[in-house]
This record gives C-alpha cells, sequence and structure tokens, in this order.
C-alpha cells in the first residue's frame, strides 16, 4: 500500500506541500530517505496529527530543519538522539540486535512515543518502522511496513498490538459528516501550535 490508500482515508487537501531540498536532507543524514515519506511530504507537509476529540495526537518531523516552522520543541536532530539513547539507556530489546545508529526518528506522539525507521537496509523503501514507546507494553516494537502503511493501519486501528501510548480513534471510510468528532486531522506545520 502507498500513499493513495492514506490519502483516501487522510484528505490531501489537510496537509500542505512542504518543498524539502532532499539533496541537503541525504547529504546531512547519509542516506536516501524513503519514497512514501517524501510523497507524504510532497503532500501533507510537516505538521500534527490530532484527534479531533482532543485525546492526543503527535508530529511528522520534516530532516531539515525550516526557521518559519515552529513543531513545539521536537525536531529530526532531537528525536533521534532521544531514541538511540532510550535505546542504549535500557540495553536494547530482547529479540532485536539494533545498532543505535542505525535508528532514525520520523515523528512523536503525544504519548510521548518516537516513531522511528530500522535504516539497517540499504534500500530505504525496504525499512520498517521502529516505535520507541514510553507508556507501552515493549519499550521498542519493530512493525514490518513503511511510516505512509504504518499510518493507514494507525488509523485504521489495524495494528496488532496496538503501537502507541495515545489511543487514537480509528477514522471511517470515508468518515461521514456526523461522524467528524471520530476523524483524526492533519495540521500543516504552519498551524501547529507556536512557541510562545
Amino acid at each position: 500500500m502507498g500513499i493513495a490508500a492514506l490519502t483516501k482515508i487522510l484528505p490531501s487537501d489537510l496537509g500542505a506541500d512542504e518543498e524539502i531540498d532532499w539533496s541537503a536532507a541525504e547529504m546531512r543524514w547519509g542516506t536516501r530517505f524513503p519514497r512514501d515519506y517524501m510523497a507524504f511530504m510532497s503532500i501533507y507537509g510537516a505538521g500534527a496529527f490530532d484527534a479531533a476529540d482532543g485525546r492526543g495526537g503527535g508530529v511528522i518531523l520534516m530532516p531539515l530543519p525550516k526557521e518559519s516552522i515552529y513543531l513545539d520543541d521536537e525536531t529530526f536532530e532531537d528525536e533521534t538522539q532521544n531514541a538511540r539513547a532510550t535505546w542504549e539507556m535500557l540495553g536494547g530489546q530482547e529479540g532485536l540486535d539494533i545498532d543505535p545508529d542505525d535508528i532514525l526518528a520520523w515523528g512523536v506522539t503525544s504519548g510521548p512515543d518516537i516513531l522511528c525507521w530500522l535504516t539497517t537496509d540499504p534500500d530505504p523503501d525496504e525499512w520498517p518502522v521502529l516505535v520507541c514507546g514510553r507508556h507501552t507494553d515493549e519499550d521498542f516494537t519493530l512493525f514490518p511496513c513503511g511510516m505512509v502503511e504504518f499510518l493507514r493501519r494507525l488509523l485504521l486501528d489495524e495494528h496488532d498490538p496496538y503501537p502507541l501510548s495515545i489511543d487514537l480513534p480509528p477514522v471511517a471510510v470515508p468518515a461521514p459528516p456526523h461522524q467528524r468528532d471520530r476523524q483524526v486531522l492533519l495540521r500543516p506545520a504552519g498551524a501547529a501550535r507556536r512557541r510562545a
């Protein structure tokens, strides 16, 4: 499944295309990025996703800082460092043999879980999602899918086990007007809360 499957449940008009210098991002991080992440950013951009009823949410991070956008205190670099430090502090996870340098964060929740890729495969399109859960059964859980498929399954409540500390309500497909309170909304980064 790809970005087209996500746009069926998360309207693309809620997003704002993010103009990212992918060459600069690749130089900064020493790797290419998954095509689904690049497609996501071109349609939705960085920003917050929230449950319409206020029960939590998260932020999709940009691979490079952007001066005009403030997404609270979360940055791609900071959350990558946090995930790697958490891995080292906890001594990893039984059954997962991971070098912390192979963890790269792409999002964070209000849980606060850190949403990452495990970058051991030379093909970024094959990177699975690694969730660094803060109040979950396991400290780290690996999901054998890419970022966009992970989000699609999250919004449709198709993960088993449920991967996050926060409980996002599932999205109706399509969400009828009378169920808008169940719809997860994506706020473009420019609409995210600004620092005081």
